[in-house]
């Protein structure tokens, strides 16, 4: 797995694999780049890069760190890798880190983007209530502090829709979440649902794909069509037997939407010349 050097020094682990044009896989919270695994047949005709956020996978540890700063890690990593024309799909923490890429980013360097059920604004208050409670919020601070391993356990269930047994990737998301950073992780949620994107997302001209999963413990399907209206270029996607990772639940539907739509989208610097 290769590593490159952030400006700040820190080591941000990545896969690249395929060739074609790009397809940058951004995963959730106190994930990795292995929750793409699915993913990896799509690089037959794409080029997938698939990232560890710090404090995540095999990159480094950091308890300062903010969605901001995973942001630019991304940013840099596509600089470094001359990235141009690419798909970016976030999943999750991964759709805040995307939003905050496309906000800042040229468009020569990001075509598009996949958000897999996120909201713009995790902690609810008086004008807004398609996210968390504040008391969830709270209740999730608290238990990553007080027992992380417990926390990530339970969490790994709580991915995938319900069903009469426990999803089969339930225990290995577990214990995958388990091999996260606490300390890293606890100032990411941190930053994260101090964070607002509901003022960024009409200025994101390039097209979006919401894919929301109906079973999703999270998100309902009101934060879902929130973000297509909000969004300038926005469709959305709603797969029927999925929870919060229709990646992971629905692979091959997922894989075969992600395909569709990224070859529906034009050339950027094709697009600008005979505009």
């Amino acid at each position: 797995m290769p590593v490159f050097a952030a400006s700040d020094g820190a080591c941000i682990a990545y896969d690249d694999e395929g060739a074609g044009r790009p397809v940058l896989l951004l995963h959730g919270l106190m994930a990795n780049a292995g929750f793409f695994e699915p993913q990896r047949a799509l690089a037959d005709q794409f080029r997938l890069i698939r990232v560890d956020f710090r404090g995540h996978g095999r990159s480094s540890v950091d308890a300062a760190a903010s969605v901001e700063r995973l942001a630019s890690d991304v940013a840099e990593l596509a600089a470094q890798l001359s990235i141009e024309d690419a798909i970016l799909v976030g999943w999750s923490l991964g759709a805040s880190v995307l939003w905050r890429v496309l906000a800042e980013a040229s468009e020569d360097r990001f075509a598009a983007a996949v958000v897999i059920d996120m909201t713009p604004r995790v902690r609810n208050d008086a004008d807004w209530a398609l996210g968390l409670s504040p008391d969830h919020c709270a209740a999730r601070s608290r238990a990553m502090r007080d027992d992380f391993a417990a926390f990530a356990t339970a969490a790994g269930g709580a991915i995938f829709a319900d069903g009469d047994a426990p999803h089969p990737l339930a225990a290995w998301a577990g214990a995958e979440f388990g091999r996260s950073d606490a300390s890293t992780v606890a100032a990411i949620w941190s930053s994260l649902v101090d964070a607002d994107f509901r003022p960024v997302l009409p200025t994101i001209r390039q097209p979006s794909l919401i894919a929301h999963g109906a079973g999703s413990h999270l998100y309902g399907a009101d934060t879902a069509d929130h973000l297509v209206g909000a969004l300038p270029d926005a469709r959305g996607i709603v797969f029927a037997h999925s929870g919060h990772s229709p990646h992971l639940e629905e692979p091959e539907l997922f894989n075969r939407t992600l395909r569709a739509f990224a070859v529906s989208i034009p050339p950027v610097r094709h697009s600008r010349a005979t505009a």
